[in-house]
């Protein structure tokens, strides 16, 4: 009876020792991260210690240029206009460089915190970067502004924003829609020269492009990366560019412009087949497929900008057009022909019958000349007494 209250007592000291001052420890021990970093935050970021106005220092501190390591990623490239030769695409645009006014310890937080996020870009210093062959642009703002700012224990910063560009594109179209075009994206430096700012590529894979991406009439055949630095009046300005090399694909236009000019050139041929008499038949049909046919290059004419040289395409619709100009110039001359040897042998005919009706009063004529004298020769020697008295009479007068 004496043992069992001291079994129960021993039993609650060992519990209260194995579990119960552990948890009060470990909650004394309870770390706020998120305070740590608003702390770390406002020491790097405070007024007395960092200017955003001040770019960063050089390699290994050093008063050299800054370096800028950048990386794109594309997202989708929505339109690629021939008439207004450019290109709209979507992409994520990364800037990397060291800032050690931003370094901070983190020896003690076990690996807590490996950066730290900001989501306003106007607290750092910022390159001056802007893109040089850019027409129109947007940053995205739903729901929340799609940009970052990762400062990391080092003083590396990260900068990462989704842009929306259109972007110019000029283009060669001599060989259209067989052709391949080169568009440019261009990175420039606005007032920071190559002595205060370097743009470099970021080593491995600068540029990525989305494994979906899909265009309407183009293929994405290319993409490479290189320099492109600027020399003004004012100094030297880094300059990074990406060059897209697009291929046309044929098969749209071989069903929208190749084939349908190719059954109209063979409709229009259908006339020689037509009787030549058939005047109306054949002029409709050369005159509605010259007029189809000059519809039809209108409208390949108006899908393109007006340039000064000869396209691929045009040299096609001229040839189709002579084509079907020819088949109905045919029919005109083949019909002129055929009048024209119509009346030659009307013509043929009425000489011929007026040289019968000519050789006939010839004959008659010569008959008649004929019976007069062969009337005379037969005359008889003995006259009639008429014959006489008619004799006596012109004598008289006479």
């Amino acid at each position: 009876m004496i043992a069992q209250p001291s079994w129960l007592l021993w039993c609650s000291l060992c519990y209260f020792l194995i579990c119960v001052i552990p948890q009060h420890k470990g909650a004394e021990r309870k770390t706020n991260f998120r305070e740590i970093e608003k702390q770390i935050l406002d020491q790097i970021l405070g007024s007395k210690t960092y200017d955003r106005r001040i770019r960063p220092s050089g390699m290994n501190g050093t008063d050299g240029p800054a370096i800028i390591h950048i990386n794109l990623l594309f997202r989708s490239i929505a339109t690629i206009s021939d008439v207004k030769m450019e290109y709209s695409v979507q992409l994520t645009f990364r800037e990397e460089w060291l800032d050690e006014r931003l370094k901070y310890d983190t020896k003690n937080l076990n690996g807590k915190i490996r950066y730290l996020t900001l989501v306003d870009s106007s607290k750092v210093w910022m390159p001056d970067l802007f893109f040089s062959n850019e027409k129109e642009g947007h940053f995205h703002n739903i729901i929340m502004p799609n940009l970052y700012v990762r400062i990391f224990p080092d003083g590396g910063v990260l900068y990462s924003i989704r842009l929306s560009l259109t972007l110019a594109c000029p283009m060669n179209l001599k060989l259209y829609p067989l052709d391949r075009q080169k568009c440019m994206l261009s990175m420039v430096s606005y007032g920071w020269t190559t002595d205060d700012l370097v743009f470099l590529w970021r080593d491995g894979d600068p540029v990525q492009v989305n494994k979906n991406l899909q265009l309407p009439r183009f293929t994405l055949e290319k993409v490479s990366t290189d320099y492109c630095n600027s020399k003004t009046n004012t100094g030297e300005y880094a300059c990074l560019k990406v060059d897209l090399i697009f291929k046309r694909e044929f098969s749209y236009y071989l069903i929208q412009i190749y084939i349908p000019c190719c059954m109209l050139v063979i409709v229009s041929w259908v006339s020689f087949w037509l009787d030549a008499n058939a005047v109306p038949a054949r002029v409709s049909l050369g005159v509605t497929t010259l007029l189809t046919m000059a519809t039809q290059t209108t409208g390949i004419n108006n899908s393109l900008p007006p340039v000064s040289y000869t396209k691929a395409i045009d040299v096609w619709t001229g040839v189709c057009l002579t084509f079907v100009f020819g088949a109905l110039l045919e029919f005109a001359l083949v019909n002129y022909a055929s009048r024209s040897d119509a009346h030659r042998e009307k013509l043929k005919k009425q000489r011929r019958q007026w040289e019968m009706e000519h050789a006939a009063a010839l004959e008659a004529q010569q008959a008649e000349h004929l019976d007069e004298v062969t009337g005379f020769a037969l005359k008889p020697l003995v006259k009639h007494p008429k014959d006489r008295e008619r004799a006596r009479h012109h004598e008289y007068i006479l």
